[in-house]
């Protein structure tokens, strides 16, 4: 956090403070004077009760009111950093590298969505891409947000990752960034070669001509072939529409791309990118959109139940204590892959 930042969370908190004690000295001192001071003998024992509930009351109301007129935060952040799948399959694995799970990410941007402090959403993104479905989920979570939006892509916002951006207001980069894939790729490996070599024979049982089409045990028919095309034809063309709508470009200018991927000053100068420029930059950008001087940004980070981070603490362990069995046994000659 720099200097500026620091003094301008130090100012905000301060003030919270300020506005909490003043509602709750004002509540005090009138609950006083009306229960306490002039009511009979009678009364002012309960009148004393009375301005414990009060205060109590006005403490918790003095800090509601000093939050919305000085939030802690107001912009909401949220990371898609890794392949982009529906869910994350058991834990993560140490060494692995992150994964992108769609029904967590869609879950914090609405919590950002929801805070009433979060007024505009910073995405950063960090991804090769992913499935199709989840990364559309994602871009209408975005796009459904209520304010301003801005994706940041930091090593690389492609296929998937550009279809999610495609559904903020504007996508900012870095000079060296990856950005663009504009496609859609599907393959299937065919063992049918293989499976005739070791005897293993295919036996159709389907009822729909292309139920089994793309079986990696045929051998896949022009037929086949065709019809699976189609498909990514058709994804492929939702996937040049969300383009096309998100950055105003034309539908051919999106397909001449044919895929590639280009580094960020490139990718501005062909309209996939709108500015290049760092964290800082995308902070000020934020900052003018919002009328403020600065913004201060909040992570909305994954819900994790305490089973899972117990569970997940517990695959750490036993990774570690393997490779380092591993490592030993290594040193005498031997290597274990898994």
């Amino acid at each position: 956090m720099t200097a500026v930042a620091s003094a301008g969370w130090l100012g905000r908190a301060l003030g919270r403070l300020a506005i909490t004690v003043s509602v709750l000295f004002l509540a005090v001192v009138v609950s006083f004077l009306v229960f306490v001071w002039y009511p009979s003998n009678l009364a002012e024992l309960f009148g004393v009760g009375v301005v414990v509930v009060v205060a109590v009351g006005a403490l918790k109301a003095g800090s509601n009111v000093a939050g919305s007129a000085l939030p802690e935060h107001d912009v909401g952040e949220v990371a898609v950093e890794g392949p982009i799948v529906r869910r994350r399959s058991g834990g993560p694995i140490p060494g692995g590298g992150p994964v992108a799970a769609a029904d967590e990410v869609v879950e914090q941007i609405e919590r950002a969505d929801e805070d009433g402090s979060a007024r505009a959403l910073l995405l950063k993104l960090n991804t090769p891409g992913g499935q199709v479905v989840p990364s559309d989920d994602i871009r209408l979570a975005a796009q459904e947000f209520d304010g301003p939006t801005v994706a940041y892509a930091t090593d690389t916002c492609a296929s998937g990752g550009y279809w999610i951006a495609s559904g903020c207001d504007e996508l900012w980069a870095r000079e060296g960034s990856i950005v663009g894939s504009i496609g859609v790729i599907g393959s299937q490996v065919n063992a049918k070669e293989l499976a005739d070599r070791v005897g293993l024979r295919y036996e159709r049982l389907a009822a729909g001509e292309y139920k089994d089409a793309g079986m990696p045990l045929k051998e896949m028919t022009d037929d086949d072939r065709e019809y699976l095309q189609g498909i990514i034809d058709g994804f492929y063309d939702d996937f040049v529409d969300r383009v096309v709508e998100g950055r105003d470009l034309e539908p051919e200018e999106v397909r001449d791309t044919e895929a590639r991927v280009y580094l960020g000053e490139e990718a501005r100068e062909m309209g996939l990118v709108d500015e290049l420029g760092t964290r800082e930059d995308v902070e000020a950008e934020l900052a003018e959109r919002l009328g403020v001087p600065e913004v201060t940004v909040k992570e909305f980070e994954r819900s994790t139940p305490l089973p899972v981070r117990f569970q997940s603490g517990v695959r750490r362990v036993a990774y570690a204590f393997g490779a380092g069995v591993a490592g030993v046994v290594a040193d005498d000659g031997w290597e274990f892959r898994v």
